[in-house]
């Protein structure tokens, strides 16, 4: 009684519902449920919380509170539109409450009327009483008590609305009542009665059928006869839509596509219905083609309704027909698969199915319906990169090759402006999971044509020699000169005489080295078995003349060199034997290269090959076997370091591109 009586305080114009009451039988059934004697609290008043005795019989902790009862049982009371709550609602609540109580779903119906409630006075109860009888009346289908029922309505009479915004009209075409919607049709009805729209003074009103007409109803319930007889009555095709203002709500075809209704659509268009026409949001803000038929239909997955609202397209005038797909060339800039038909130049934009036909296709693929995609995209629609991406995430969770082949294929469409961050994050991870999947050569050669067009033209930048200036360390007549020299090595069997002083200052593997060949009171002698002599004695050239200004390496000796310059950690040589790597690779050289980088460590190297692997993408699979192998590695061998890598740096060169794009 206190929660009612702080409801009723508060005006109905205020909290936006009309206040409710409960019937007997709710009483009844709250307190059938709140009286359970399997789960009882103790007497004792002193514990804190109360002591709550459990039977084995009942799984429950403990009961909901009275407070929370109400609440659940009014909310459903309400969302039936309904002001007074019955016993079905109580057992809603008991159901979502009670964990284990199996009370069925209430079905919901539109012929719910609002009886009086006790906040009214005698008049107002009377009349409300008899307009609930009329109602009633109506809804038996006996055509004798059409007008009594009707003289018991009001002053409407038969175009009086009950509290929920319906008229006899609508419920009757509701329930699919051929023979009352004839018989009230006959009685003048008005066939383009809308449900008021005011939330103010009609609280009960469900907000989703405002706007509606008897058209609508028949149309949701799936009634053709009943279309046809309003249709024929002259309801007008678009409810209360008016075709050249605003749209906030849904006109009967879009109800009807959504539902996916093959022949009430075909009604619908033989009827001059426009499935173009699109519904603004409560916010105002409604974006091109939104929530029109083609979307509506393509997002629900009827390809059928799509198909039939295609086969006419409405235009602006009759004697101005355009074919679909010289409607389709007017939003389209040289899309390799739309009709190459020319531009007509009685319409200046877009046009109109175009923009519907792009939203369809974005529903289509956000829905995942897949062949809608590529039915829209056959039509000539144009890609964006969202949906294209989309669709290729379905076709590869669908295994459809073909499917995948064709996306591909057609990845040339797509305009370069719409390369983002978004690509990058999803799109270019998809392809190369793609890649590290399949083995379907056509698929591979694909998608290594596209890594190398997003990796562009634009040269590898070069690689160059960093670190300090060049400064002699001893003079070079020195190098392999016996005179002076406190170390020997022996390389191939060859002495190669060297000094301490300039060895441990330069490399601190020669520190390590010869840090303990002096205990013995001679000249040490170490012997180099890793490399050859004429290797050795380029490294100690660079030692000796402090730079690689008069290195002269021959090609063959190139990689040695690297391993050399890693191996003694001369890290100014190794940059320079990383650049002569770089100038010498080609698609033949390339893995050779690339492993002798990668056991070296030779980052920068590493990065020149993975931009060269990525420009030469479709070449290197098709010519060089140990490229494909390191590519697609066996079964055992899962770690794919490569194609990581080659993703990494695409991305990697997408990103400085977004960046230098911005700046500009």
């Amino acid at each position: 009684m206190h929660y009612q009586q702080g409801r009723q305080k508060i005006p109905s114009n205020l909290n936006g519902r009309q206040s409710t009451t409960w019937s007997p039988s709710a009483l009844h059934t709250l307190y059938y449920y709140m009286r359970c004697s399997q789960l009882e609290y103790s007497d004792n008043p002193n514990t804190d919380p109360p002591v709550i005795q459990l039977n084995p019989e009942r799984p429950y902790v403990v009961l909901p509170p009275l407070m929370q009862w109400i609440r659940v049982a009014t909310a459903h009371c309400e969302h039936r539109l309904s002001s007074i709550v019955d016993s079905d609602d109580v057992r809603q609540a008991a159901r979502l409450l009670l964990p284990g109580i199996d009370c069925p779903v209430r079905p919901l119906s539109t012929d719910e009327v609002v009886c009086t409630s006790r906040h009214l006075n005698a008049q107002q109860s009377a009349l409300r009483f008899q307009q609930d009888l009329g109602f009633r009346m109506l809804a038996c289908g006996r055509a004798d008590l059409v007008s009594e029922a009707v003289s018991l309505l009001g002053n409407d009479g038969i175009n009086t609305v009950s509290e929920q915004g319906l008229s006899p009209l609508m419920f009757a075409c509701s329930r699919g009542d051929e023979a009352m919607v004839q018989i009230l049709i006959k009685n003048g009805a008005d066939v383009d009665q809308a449900v008021p729209s005011s939330h103010t003074s009609r609280p009960c009103i469900h907000p989703a059928i405002r706007h509606w007409t008897a058209l609508s109803f028949a149309v949701v319930n799936g009634n053709v006869s009943v279309v046809q007889l309003l249709l024929n009555a002259g309801a007008s095709v678009h409810g209360s839509v008016d075709t050249s203002g605003d749209n906030y709500t849904e006109t009967p075809l879009q109800l009807a596509s959504a539902a996916g209704h093959y022949e009430m659509v075909a009604l619908l268009l033989s009827k001059g219905a426009d499935p173009h026409l699109t519904t603004v949001h409560k916010n105002g803000i409604t974006t091109k083609g939104h929530d029109n038929s083609f979307a509506l239909a393509a997002a629900h997955g009827h390809r059928n309704v799509l198909r039939k609202l295609l086969e006419q397209p409405r235009c602006v005038k009759s004697t101005d027909i355009l074919s679909l797909e010289e409607m389709l060339a007017e939003g389209t800039e040289q899309e390799p698969l739309a009709p190459k038909v020319p531009k007509l130049k009685r319409m200046g934009s877009k046009s109109k199915i175009t923009l519907s036909l792009q939203e369809a296709m974005y529903h289509s693929c956000e829905h995942g319906y897949l062949d809608i995609s590529m039915e829209l995209r056959s039509l000539g629609v144009p890609w964006t990169l969202h949906c294209w991406t989309e669709s290729l995430a379905t076709a590869k969770q669908l295994h459809r090759l073909a499917v995948i082949q064709c996306l591909l294929r057609d990845f040339g469409s797509i305009k370069l402006d719409e390369y983002n961050e978004e690509f990058v994050e999803e799109g270019l991870t998809l392809m190369f999971d793609i890649l590290r999947q399949c083995r379907n050569d056509v698929i591979c050669q694909q998608l290594a044509s596209i890594f190398a067009s997003l990796f562009g033209d634009g040269p590898i930048p070069a690689l160059r020699v960093e670190g300090l200036p060049p400064v002699a360390r001893i003079d070079p007549q020195y190098v392999n000169n016996q005179e002076m020299s406190d170390v020997t090595f022996m390389v191939e069997g060859k002495p190669f005489y060297a000094h301490k002083i300039v060895l441990v200052t330069a490399s601190k593997r020669f520190k390590a080295m010869l840090s303990d060949k002096f205990t013995e009171g001679k000249q040490p002698c170490i012997e180099i078995s890793d490399f050859r002599y004429n290797t050795f004695n380029l490294v100690m050239q660079y030692l000796y003349f402090g730079s690689t200004d008069a290195l002269r390496v021959e090609t063959g000796e190139i990689l040695e060199l690297l391993a050399a310059s890693s191996f003694f950690m001369l890290d100014q040589l190794q940059q320079y034997c990383e650049m002569l790597c770089s100038r010498m690779l080609n698609v033949d050289s390339a893995m050779v290269i690339y492993k002798h980088a990668k056991l070296y460590s030779s980052e920068c190297l590493l990065e020149f090959c993975h931009s060269f692997f990525l420009a030469h993408f479709t070449e290197l699979l098709a010519k060089n076997e140990a490229f494909r192998r390191q590519v697609f590695p066996p079964k055992t061998d899962q770690s794919q370091d490569l194609l990581v890598s080659l993703q990494d740096t695409l991305a990697h060169r997408l990103y400085m591109r977004f960046q230098k794009q911005t700046t500009v």
